[in-house]
């Protein structure tokens, strides 16, 4: 009988917690007045939960997508992907990628758990609600990236 494991475990965010993030994402975003769509995704850059408020415009879907899914990538904000890397890096991996801002690892006392992305503002403005996000949930803090 063989020695090598058959398998691994991984940490993912859970549902209903990956909705709570959305729901408080459209709540941040009411507050100053922008309509956003919001992402979450778990480590396999699979989607867990999305959601967008009325009046969000179409292509944030698709952007808010990218957001999450680099943070969960990357386990850091999306834009602190440096910019010379910023066009290679979303070509070579078929534009799934961004360095936008607006894209937040998950990570809870200290297990990295997935990505959430906010799209649907000026991307600074989507930054700042997925910080807060980050905050009411009760995630680990996310340091911001480097200018």
């Amino acid at each position: 009988m063989s020695d090598t494991p058959t398998h691994i475990s991984t940490p993912q965010i859970a549902y209903a917690k990956a909705a709570e993030a959305v729901a408080l994402a459209v709540e941040e975003g009411a507050k100053v007045g922008i309509p956003v769509s919001v992402t979450v995704v778990d480590t396999a850059l699979g989607l867990v939960a999305y959601g967008r408020a009325d009046g969000t415009t179409p292509h944030s879907v698709e952007t808010s997508r990218r957001k999450a899914q680099t943070a969960a990538s990357t386990r850091k904000p999306s834009a602190a992907v440096v910019p010379e890397l910023a066009e290679a890096l979303e070509h070579g991996s078929g534009f799934v990628l961004t360095r936008i801002p607006g894209g937040l690892p998950l990570q809870f006392d200290g297990v990295h758990v997935g990505g959430l992305g906010v799209a649907g503002g000026p991307p600074p403005v989507d930054a700042e609600i997925a910080a807060a996000v980050i905050a009411r949930l009760g995630a680990d803090p996310v340091s911001a990236p480097a200018s």
